[in-house]
Protein backbone atom coordinates (compact mmCIF):
# COMPACT_ATOMS: atom_id res chain seq x y z
CA UNK A 1 0.00 0.00 0.00
CA UNK A 2 1.83 3.55 -1.05
CA UNK A 3 0.57 6.49 0.78
CA UNK A 4 1.35 9.95 -0.76
CA UNK A 5 4.75 11.39 -1.14
CA UNK A 6 5.39 13.94 1.52
CA UNK A 7 7.15 17.08 -0.06
CA UNK A 8 6.86 21.28 -0.16
CA UNK A 9 3.57 20.77 -2.64
CA UNK A 10 1.81 18.48 -0.09
CA UNK A 11 2.37 21.22 2.58
CA UNK A 12 1.65 23.66 0.78
CA UNK A 13 -1.87 22.70 1.02
CA UNK A 14 -1.74 22.74 4.48
CA UNK A 15 -0.50 26.23 5.38
CA UNK A 16 0.58 26.81 9.03
CA UNK A 17 -1.52 29.00 11.22
CA UNK A 18 -0.36 32.64 11.20
CA UNK A 19 -0.67 34.91 14.30
CA UNK A 20 -2.49 37.74 13.33
CA UNK A 21 -0.60 40.06 16.11
CA UNK A 22 2.36 40.57 17.90
CA UNK A 23 1.43 38.76 20.83
CA UNK A 24 3.42 35.62 22.52
CA UNK A 25 0.53 34.29 23.49
CA UNK A 26 -1.19 34.53 19.58
CA UNK A 27 1.77 31.81 19.14
CA UNK A 28 0.37 29.56 21.97
CA UNK A 29 1.62 27.88 24.85
CA UNK A 30 3.71 24.80 25.17
CA UNK A 31 4.26 22.47 28.10
CA UNK A 32 6.92 19.85 27.53
CA UNK A 33 7.31 17.11 30.14
CA UNK A 34 10.04 14.78 30.83
CA UNK A 35 13.60 14.04 31.52
CA UNK A 36 15.20 12.05 34.41
CA UNK A 37 18.18 12.53 36.34
CA UNK A 38 20.51 10.70 33.75
CA UNK A 39 19.16 12.10 30.62
CA UNK A 40 18.25 15.98 31.40
CA UNK A 41 19.28 17.17 27.83
CA UNK A 42 16.33 15.97 26.10
CA UNK A 43 13.18 18.02 27.85
CA UNK A 44 15.62 20.91 26.92
CA UNK A 45 16.35 19.69 22.82
CA UNK A 46 12.56 19.13 22.67
CA UNK A 47 11.73 22.54 24.48
CA UNK A 48 14.33 24.61 22.15
CA UNK A 49 12.85 23.02 18.89
CA UNK A 50 9.25 23.77 19.80
CA UNK A 51 9.74 27.91 20.17
CA UNK A 52 12.10 27.45 16.98
CA UNK A 53 8.92 25.91 15.22
CA UNK A 54 6.76 29.53 16.27
CA UNK A 55 5.69 28.51 20.01
CA UNK A 56 5.64 31.92 22.06
CA UNK A 57 5.53 30.51 25.44
CA UNK A 58 7.67 27.14 27.08
CA UNK A 59 7.47 25.93 30.24
CA UNK A 60 9.54 22.84 30.70
CA UNK A 61 8.65 20.25 33.86
CA UNK A 62 11.49 17.72 34.55
CA UNK A 63 12.94 16.07 38.08
CA UNK A 64 13.82 18.83 40.85
CA UNK A 65 17.50 18.38 40.93
CA UNK A 66 18.02 19.83 36.98
CA UNK A 67 15.30 22.79 37.59
CA UNK A 68 17.93 25.27 38.06
CA UNK A 69 20.58 24.02 35.72
CA UNK A 70 17.57 23.83 33.03
CA UNK A 71 16.45 27.43 33.58
CA UNK A 72 19.52 28.59 32.92
CA UNK A 73 20.42 26.63 29.63
CA UNK A 74 16.65 27.56 28.75
CA UNK A 75 16.24 31.02 30.02
CA UNK A 76 13.50 31.51 27.68
CA UNK A 77 11.32 29.00 29.46
CA UNK A 78 9.60 28.91 32.66
CA UNK A 79 10.96 25.70 34.29
CA UNK A 80 8.97 23.23 36.65
CA UNK A 81 10.74 21.26 39.40
CA UNK A 82 9.34 18.25 40.35
CA UNK A 83 9.44 15.97 43.35
CA UNK A 84 11.77 12.91 41.98
CA UNK A 85 12.11 9.13 43.26
CA UNK A 86 15.69 7.66 44.69
CA UNK A 87 16.67 6.31 41.48
CA UNK A 88 16.05 10.35 39.70
CA UNK A 89 12.48 9.81 37.94
CA UNK A 90 9.76 12.03 38.12
CA UNK A 91 7.22 10.47 41.25
CA UNK A 92 4.07 10.25 39.25
CA UNK A 93 1.87 10.54 42.15
CA UNK A 94 2.60 14.06 43.82
CA UNK A 95 3.78 15.41 40.53
CA UNK A 96 0.56 14.58 38.80
CA UNK A 97 -1.67 17.19 40.42
CA UNK A 98 1.70 19.87 39.61
CA UNK A 99 1.89 18.95 36.28
CA UNK A 100 -2.12 19.24 35.43
CA UNK A 101 -2.76 22.33 36.65
CA UNK A 102 0.64 23.60 34.35
CA UNK A 103 -0.83 22.07 31.42
CA UNK A 104 -4.56 23.40 31.83
CA UNK A 105 -3.01 26.95 30.47
CA UNK A 106 -1.23 25.55 27.57
CA UNK A 107 -1.80 24.57 24.04
CA UNK A 108 -0.01 21.89 23.80
CA UNK A 109 1.54 18.96 25.44
CA UNK A 110 4.72 16.80 25.41
CA UNK A 111 4.97 14.04 27.26
CA UNK A 112 7.56 11.40 27.54
CA UNK A 113 11.31 12.85 26.64
CA UNK A 114 13.64 11.38 28.47
CA UNK A 115 11.75 9.48 30.28
CA UNK A 116 12.44 6.28 31.06
CA UNK A 117 10.10 2.96 30.11
CA UNK A 118 8.31 1.80 33.77
CA UNK A 119 5.52 1.54 35.69
CA UNK A 120 5.68 5.54 37.08
CA UNK A 121 6.38 6.75 34.03
CA UNK A 122 2.39 4.52 32.55
CA UNK A 123 0.72 5.85 35.54
CA UNK A 124 1.60 9.34 35.14
CA UNK A 125 1.15 9.17 31.66
CA UNK A 126 -2.25 8.02 32.15
CA UNK A 127 -3.68 10.27 34.82
CA UNK A 128 -2.42 13.40 32.78
CA UNK A 129 -4.66 12.02 29.34
CA UNK A 130 -7.42 10.97 31.98
CA UNK A 131 -7.26 14.92 34.23
CA UNK A 132 -6.77 16.89 30.84
CA UNK A 133 -9.25 15.23 28.12
CA UNK A 134 -8.89 18.51 25.70
CA UNK A 135 -5.59 19.24 25.46
CA UNK A 136 -3.38 18.64 22.45
CA UNK A 137 -0.93 16.20 23.00
CA UNK A 138 1.96 15.01 21.63
CA UNK A 139 3.73 11.54 22.65
CA UNK A 140 7.01 10.57 22.72
CA UNK A 141 9.72 8.18 23.83
CA UNK A 142 9.00 6.82 27.38
CA UNK A 143 5.19 8.10 27.31
CA UNK A 144 4.45 5.87 24.34
CA UNK A 145 5.65 2.42 25.14
CA UNK A 146 2.95 1.93 28.12
CA UNK A 147 -0.53 3.42 26.27
CA UNK A 148 -1.57 -0.35 25.06
CA UNK A 149 -2.66 -1.09 28.95
CA UNK A 150 -4.93 2.13 28.63
CA UNK A 151 -6.24 2.25 25.15
CA UNK A 152 -9.72 3.55 26.19
CA UNK A 153 -8.32 6.98 28.20
CA UNK A 154 -6.27 7.37 24.83
CA UNK A 155 -9.21 6.88 22.11
CA UNK A 156 -11.15 9.19 24.69
CA UNK A 157 -9.11 12.31 23.91
CA UNK A 158 -10.86 15.21 22.24
CA UNK A 159 -8.26 15.73 19.88
CA UNK A 160 -6.09 12.38 18.37
CA UNK A 161 -2.59 12.27 20.02
CA UNK A 162 0.80 12.41 18.55
CA UNK A 163 2.36 9.39 18.84
CA UNK A 164 6.52 9.65 17.78
CA UNK A 165 8.15 5.91 18.00
CA UNK A 166 10.95 4.54 16.52
CA UNK A 167 11.24 0.62 16.18
CA UNK A 168 11.96 -0.29 19.52
CA UNK A 169 9.24 2.05 21.20
CA UNK A 170 6.55 0.84 18.27
CA UNK A 171 7.88 -2.95 19.17
CA UNK A 172 6.45 -2.60 22.88
CA UNK A 173 3.42 -0.91 22.13
CA UNK A 174 2.09 -3.57 19.75
CA UNK A 175 3.86 -6.38 21.78
CA UNK A 176 5.84 -7.47 18.43
CA UNK A 177 8.96 -8.02 17.66
CA UNK A 178 11.32 -5.28 17.17
CA UNK A 179 12.28 -7.29 13.61
CA UNK A 180 8.39 -7.29 12.37
CA UNK A 181 8.32 -3.88 12.74
CA UNK A 182 11.35 -3.40 11.16
CA UNK A 183 9.97 -5.40 8.58
CA UNK A 184 6.77 -3.86 8.34
CA UNK A 185 7.17 -0.35 9.45
CA UNK A 186 4.03 1.32 7.62
CA UNK A 187 1.56 -1.85 9.10
CA UNK A 188 2.63 -1.46 12.44
CA UNK A 189 2.13 2.60 11.99
CA UNK A 190 -1.62 1.48 10.58
CA UNK A 191 -2.30 -0.49 13.42
CA UNK A 192 -1.02 1.73 16.41
CA UNK A 193 -2.97 4.56 14.48
CA UNK A 194 -6.74 2.47 14.30
CA UNK A 195 -6.12 1.13 17.51
CA UNK A 196 -5.31 4.10 19.44
CA UNK A 197 -7.17 6.91 17.34
CA UNK A 198 -3.43 8.47 17.00
CA UNK A 199 -1.71 10.09 14.76
CA UNK A 200 1.16 7.91 14.73
CA UNK A 201 5.03 8.79 13.17
CA UNK A 202 6.87 5.68 12.50
CA UNK A 203 10.51 7.10 12.71
CA UNK A 204 13.50 5.04 10.81
CA UNK A 205 15.25 6.08 7.87
CA UNK A 206 12.25 6.55 5.86
CA UNK A 207 9.42 7.99 7.75
CA UNK A 208 5.44 7.00 7.42
CA UNK A 209 2.94 9.57 8.80
CA UNK A 210 -0.72 7.67 9.61
CA UNK A 211 -3.56 9.40 10.62
CA UNK A 212 -6.52 7.56 12.84
CA UNK A 213 -8.02 6.84 9.59
CA UNK A 214 -5.40 4.94 7.70
CA UNK A 215 -4.59 7.98 5.46
CA UNK A 216 -0.97 8.00 5.02
CA UNK A 217 1.79 9.17 4.13
CA UNK A 218 5.94 8.30 3.07
CA UNK A 219 8.89 10.71 3.94
CA UNK A 220 12.36 9.82 2.28
CA UNK A 221 14.29 13.04 2.45
CA UNK A 222 16.48 14.17 5.11
CA UNK A 223 19.84 12.56 6.24
CA UNK A 224 21.48 9.84 7.70
CA UNK A 225 23.44 12.66 10.23
CA UNK A 226 19.05 12.22 12.11
CA UNK A 227 20.32 9.33 13.42
CA UNK A 228 22.09 10.61 16.22
CA UNK A 229 20.91 10.69 19.85
CA UNK A 230 18.50 13.47 21.15
CA UNK A 231 17.29 14.21 17.22
CA UNK A 232 13.64 12.52 18.13
CA UNK A 233 13.14 14.78 20.95
CA UNK A 234 13.72 17.66 18.43
CA UNK A 235 11.16 15.78 16.20
CA UNK A 236 8.46 15.62 19.00
CA UNK A 237 9.30 19.02 20.42
CA UNK A 238 8.97 20.88 16.61
CA UNK A 239 5.56 19.14 16.33
CA UNK A 240 4.68 20.57 19.38
CA UNK A 241 5.55 23.62 18.94
CA UNK A 242 3.21 23.57 15.72
CA UNK A 243 0.42 22.06 17.55
CA UNK A 244 0.83 25.26 20.25
CA UNK A 245 0.29 27.50 17.10
CA UNK A 246 -2.82 26.13 16.19
CA UNK A 247 -2.60 23.38 13.59
CA UNK A 248 -4.24 20.10 13.63
CA UNK A 249 -2.33 16.90 14.54
CA UNK A 250 -2.23 15.81 11.02
CA UNK A 251 -0.52 19.00 9.54
CA UNK A 252 1.62 19.40 12.89
CA UNK A 253 2.87 15.97 12.00
CA UNK A 254 3.74 16.07 8.40
CA UNK A 255 5.05 19.72 8.97
CA UNK A 256 7.11 18.21 12.00
CA UNK A 257 8.77 15.32 9.89
CA UNK A 258 9.51 17.62 6.87
CA UNK A 259 11.07 20.82 8.92
CA UNK A 260 12.81 17.85 10.72
CA UNK A 261 14.18 16.28 7.67
CA UNK A 262 15.06 19.47 5.76
CA UNK A 263 17.07 20.44 8.48
CA UNK A 264 19.14 17.50 8.99
CA UNK A 265 19.69 17.40 4.67
CA UNK A 266 20.95 21.38 5.14
CA UNK A 267 23.21 20.13 7.84
CA UNK A 268 24.77 17.72 6.27
CA UNK A 269 26.40 19.79 3.47
CA UNK A 270 27.08 22.85 6.03
CA UNK A 271 28.58 20.68 8.74
CA UNK A 272 28.87 16.93 6.68
CA UNK A 273 26.54 14.05 6.26
CA UNK A 274 27.21 12.76 10.02
CA UNK A 275 28.60 14.58 12.85
CA UNK A 276 25.88 17.23 13.37
CA UNK A 277 24.35 17.67 16.67
CA UNK A 278 20.88 17.18 17.50
CA UNK A 279 21.05 20.58 19.20
CA UNK A 280 21.71 22.17 15.82
CA UNK A 281 18.86 20.48 14.49
CA UNK A 282 16.33 23.23 15.51
CA UNK A 283 18.10 26.56 14.91
CA UNK A 284 17.50 25.87 10.95
CA UNK A 285 14.17 25.61 11.10
CA UNK A 286 12.92 29.49 11.19
CA UNK A 287 15.21 30.31 8.02
CA UNK A 288 12.92 27.04 6.36
CA UNK A 289 9.80 28.38 7.61
CA UNK A 290 10.38 32.07 6.13
CA UNK A 291 11.05 30.47 2.83
CA UNK A 292 7.96 28.47 2.84
CA UNK A 293 6.01 31.73 3.61
CA UNK A 294 8.19 33.73 1.14
CA UNK A 295 7.06 31.10 -2.01
CA UNK A 296 4.89 32.92 -3.76
CA UNK A 297 0.99 31.69 -3.41
CA UNK A 298 -0.69 30.42 -6.97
Amino acid sequence: MTGAELDAACLAERPLPTPDAGSKDDRGSVLVLGGCAEVPGAVFLAGVAALRAGAGKLKIASVRSVAVAMALAVPEAMVIGLPETDAGEIEAETAAACIAQAAERCDAVLLGPGMNTCDITTTLVRVLLAKQNATAYVLDAGAICGLAAHIETVRALESPPVLTPHAGEMAQLLDWEREAVEAEPLKAALHAAAMLRAVVIMKGAESWIVAPDGTHWHYGGGSVGLATSGSGDALAGLITGIRARGADPVTAALWGVYLHGEAGARLAKSVGPVGFLAREISGEVPRILQEFSARPTT
